[in-house]
């Protein structure tokens, strides 16, 4: 029962939330349509930002659990831009607020994922490659991405992210590959 109580606050969160901003959603409707008290929210969670948090943790533990390892750097952020697209309204009013740490936290874990899977894809677990390279690269790529959603939502989500995503994929195909090789490798013992 707990588990369908929590689940039913996210999904009238949610819901709310794709009405109005975070600011004007209160514990008090979230209770009123998921239909139980305020006591089993509190029960659940400490405050509204508590809940987004989860929300956001729920959506990074599904990527990771769904997801298998990519030969393209992009395809993570994908799936984390299709979340957005069906929360559209939810997520601007996130991104909007005083909220929007979390959602960049969200997307700094899923961007953080997605580079790292996608380099230990590329050098077999990364395991000749000297660690501050690896950092490097990854912070590099991962920095790229957050920079590509967070303009995206500043401007609205207006435009097609997918279809510019992967015209950058084309524009600068094989400069990981460049950057990779240019990696230090770790010397043999």
């Amino acid at each position: 029962m707990t588990s369908l109580t929590k689940n039913a606050i996210k999904k009238s969160f949610m819901k709310l939330l794709n009405q109005k901003q975070v600011n004007k959603i209160t514990v008090k409707e979230i209770v009123e349509d998921c239909g139980i008290n305020r006591n089993s929210f509190y029960y659940h969670f400490d405050d509204i930002p508590a809940l987004i948090e989860e929300i956001f943790n729920d959506q990074v533990d599904e990527l990771v659990n769904n997801q298998s390892p990519s030969e393209n750097i992009y395809d993570g952020i994908i799936t984390a831009i299709d979340f957005a697209l069906q929360n559209k309204t939810a997520m601007l009013h996130i991104h909007n607020s005083a909220s929007r740490d979390l959602f960049d936290r969200y997307l700094g874990r899923v961007a953080q994922r997605t580079v790292s899977e996608f380099f230990d894809t590329m050098t077999d677990g990364g395991k000749n490659i000297v660690p501050e390279d690896r950092e490097a690269f990854i912070l590099y790529y991962k920095s790229l991405l957050i920079g590509f959603v967070v303009e995206w939502l500043s401007d609205g989500m207006k435009y097609d992210l997918t279809t510019k995503i992967k015209r950058v994929c084309e524009l600068f195909e094989g400069t990981t590959e460049i950057a990779y090789k240019r990696c230090r490798l770790l010397e043999e013992e």
